[in-house]
């Protein structure tokens, strides 16, 4: 007769609990720590940080400057914490410092005075037509467009079908574009009348507001449409 086998080693719930957990301590190919950035991430974010840097060389208009970039600081901190909370994306992270760094330029000329005609004529040889300085107007166009990816996609992350996404990336966009019109109004109440208009940049147009949340609808429109017609991955 066969000598029986010897019986297998028995593992106790707790060597068990213990062996799951070293393996899901150990870092795995393709993942980074909450705490940390991935490296593309990173390298965005070190390049937005060059061009602010290089914006504040010899400053023209230093104090509305920083006024505007005291938006700026914030953006980050709730960019840098949808990033830890959320997992944005790289192509997420990247549209909206991409607005930020339109921001960016803006502010250095402080909206109304930013020179593109100049860079224009230097690109092509031909001069635009002058009058109003429309640098404000392709921002508020921007933040519509480029921020409303991120919503879909956030949402979509979510749960939310195509057309749920999209109706509240644009709700967002708006209202939120809303209610920074809003704070320009204060500021234009708390302000001097010069250091406002500096601020605002209406350059005399009355309907300034209201075109500029006209062309952050018509941006988010069409960012949270081509988001939400590319097939979601999660």
């Amino acid at each position: 007769m066969d000598a029986p086998s010897p019986a297998p080693d028995r593992v106790t719930g707790t060597a068990l609990t213990e062996q799951v957990q070293a393996h899901a301590d150990q870092p795995r190919p393709g993942l980074t720590p909450a705490g940390r950035l991935p490296r593309g991430h990173l390298i965005a974010l070190a390049v937005f940080a060059a061009i602010v840097a290089v914006s504040w060389w010899h400053p023209r208009w230093p104090a509305e400057q920083a006024l505007h970039h005291s938006l700026t600081v914030l953006a980050l901190a709730g960019l840098l914490w949808a990033r830890w909370r959320l997992r944005l994306s790289l192509s997420s992270f990247m549209l909206v410092l991409l607005f930020l760094t339109l921001h960016t330029v803006a502010a250095r000329w402080i909206y109304s005075y930013v020179p593109y005609e100049q860079w224009w004529q230097v690109l092509t040889g031909t001069v635009p037509s002058g009058g109003r300085n429309h640098f404000d107007r392709l921002v508020h166009f921007g933040y519509g467009l480029l921020l409303a990816p991120v919503l879909v996609q956030v949402w979509r992350g979510r749960g939310s079908g195509r057309g749920r996404a999209w109706l509240q990336a644009v709700q967002v966009i708006v209202s939120t574009g809303a209610l920074y019109e809003l704070f320009e109004w204060a500021i234009a109440l708390s302000l001097a009348p010069d250091a406002a208009e500096a601020y605002n940049g209406q350059q005399g147009d009355l309907w300034d507001a209201q075109k500029d949340m006209a062309l952050a609808l018509l941006g988010a429109a069409l960012g949270a449409t081509v988001a939400a017609l590319r097939p979601h991955r999660t």
